[in-house]
């Protein structure tokens, strides 16, 4: 007969093991903010354990404000992951406008990476949802409607995202920029706004894009991507998107400086 210390050591890994399984899908995007749960008889086939063990996972994550019991509709996955990471950078974002640039920095290297092996990674089902999101985007131009094409833009660099198959990026683009989507939108929407050429230039840039992913040419998506990239940060330097402030010039002035300095020699001993 078992010790029962065994069998609730034993009991215990079970819970661990699946709750490991849950988090890697919260963290993946298998199971999304909104999204409803499977139902316990489900996971539990699913996971060959016992519906007490998914039971109890399930309150594991309710308690670190993962997942929501809503009585009589299910188990909801919250958008704490996105939130607790990013809700101050909403306000940064919005009180230093100098971040532009640091942003659109980062995102040239995320979504650099994210384009990368989304063209490498992503399943047929998410070619065919990269594929609906350009054609929104195509729609959107189409119509002239500057605000529904900059939402579209948001909603593909976001779908990209999800098909790179990688829990940090995905983490990074859901939460960071969950806040940066606002950024992208936002910036999307005043480009083309400021300049006539721009929504056509951006269309052929995302078509670019998408052609690469959809080929499965990962260093040519990656390209494309980052020249989309560098074309939105260049475009928010003109003239027309109004004087730079003091910070921001002296913060050029010191990356300027940087770039400029000699690298070191290599020695090798």
């Amino acid at each position: 007969m078992k010790d029962r210390g065994t069998e609730r050591d034993s009991a215990r890994g079970r819970v661990d093991a699946v709750l490991r399984r849950m988090e890697t899908a919260l963290l993946d995007g298998t199971w999304r903010a909104g999204e409803k749960l499977p139902s316990e008889r489900t996971l539990a086939l699913d996971y060959a354990v016992a519906r007490n063990t998914v039971r109890e996972a399930i309150q594991r994550l309710a308690a670190r404000g993962l997942v929501q019991s809503r009585r009589g509709a299910g188990v909801f996955v919250t958008d704490q992951l996105r939130t607790g990471f990013a809700s101050p950078w909403g306000q940064l974002v919005a009180d230093h406008p100098a971040l532009r640039d640091d942003i659109l920095e980062f995102r040239r290297v995320l979504e650099g990476a994210t384009a990368y092996f989304a063209a490498l990674r992503a399943s047929d089902d998410e070619l065919a949802a990269i594929r609906m999101r350009l054609q929104a985007l195509e729609r959107a131009r189409a119509a002239d409607d500057k605000a529904a094409e900059a939402a579209a833009d948001a909603q593909l660099h976001e779908t990209i995202a999800q098909a790179s198959h990688n829990a940090m990026f995905l983490h990074l683009h859901t939460s960071v920029l969950g806040v940066l989507r606002e950024h992208i939108a936002s910036g999307g929407t005043g480009l083309r706004e400021r300049h006539d050429e721009a929504s056509g230039q951006l269309l052929l840039q995302h078509r670019t894009l998408c052609e690469a992913i959809l080929a499965r040419r990962p260093e040519e998506a990656r390209t494309a991507m980052q020249t989309h990239i560098d074309f939105v940060r260049a475009s928010a330097e003109t003239p027309e998107s109004g004087p730079t402030s003091a910070p921001e010039r002296a913060r050029k002035a010191r990356r300027a400086a940087l770039a400029r300095r000699p690298r070191a020699k290599t020695v090798t001993v």
